[in-house]
């Protein structure tokens, strides 16, 4: 694909990615339950390729494992969804619980990751501030250089978006080659949340 059909591509994706997320309601399911809800991750950032995903981060006090799991149970009523996953970090420093949901639209399934974090902890909104910072670094340039390495990438691979966006944003990384080595060395480092300046 040339500059223009990759971004061609990449907008028809978002494009479908937004009407996906107000046709499952999901998002009003957390609000309408007291939740501050924000986008964050690739669709907010212009840079859905092509993983059918949608990422929320979704806030309140208190949060246990009964609250968040009876939020859950309203989502499982959505005829749309086809299956629900969790993963309890509410014990950990990230005060969290993940959920991830799977949702059929027009014959294609989509994943909602989505965040369920306690209000005024160590990750309220350090996703956002990330996404809003690399929006903020994003030439034309180096926009269709992540769209096109995120196109190119085979699809039995499983790199994180993150890794696409640090290795072009900070460390330079152009081409498939160079990223492939650049996430097998960066992966032997100990895990961190990396911000750009």
């Amino acid at each position: 694909m040339n500059q223009q059909e990759i971004l061609e591509h990449a907008n028809g994706n978002q494009e479908k990615a937004r009407k996906v997320l107000r046709a499952s309601g999901i998002a009003e399911i957390w609000v309408e339950h007291g939740c501050r809800v924000n986008l964050i991750g690739s669709l907010r950032m212009g840079l859905l390729a092509t993983h059918r995903d949608i990422d929320l981060h979704v806030y309140s006090a208190c949060i246990t494992e009964e609250s968040s799991f009876a939020i859950a149970a309203c989502i499982a009523k959505i005829p749309e969804v086809t299956e629900i996953k969790c993963i309890n970090g509410l014990h950990t420093d990230e005060h969290c619980i993940a959920w991830h949901i799977f949702y059929k639209y027009e014959g294609e399934l989509w994943q909602f990751d989505v965040i369920h974090i306690e209000d005024g902890t160590q990750y309220d909104g350090f996703f956002e501030e990330m996404a809003d910072r690399i929006v903020r670094k994003l030439t034309p340039e180096l926009k269709e250089t992540i769209l096109r390495l995120k196109f190119e990438t085979p699809a039995d691979k499983d790199y994180h978006g993150v890794e696409y966006y640090e290795a072009v944003l900070a460390d330079g990384i152009t081409n498939m080659a160079d990223f492939e080595t650049w996430v097998q060395k960066h992966r032997e480092k100990p895990p961190y949340y990396w911000q750009p300046e």
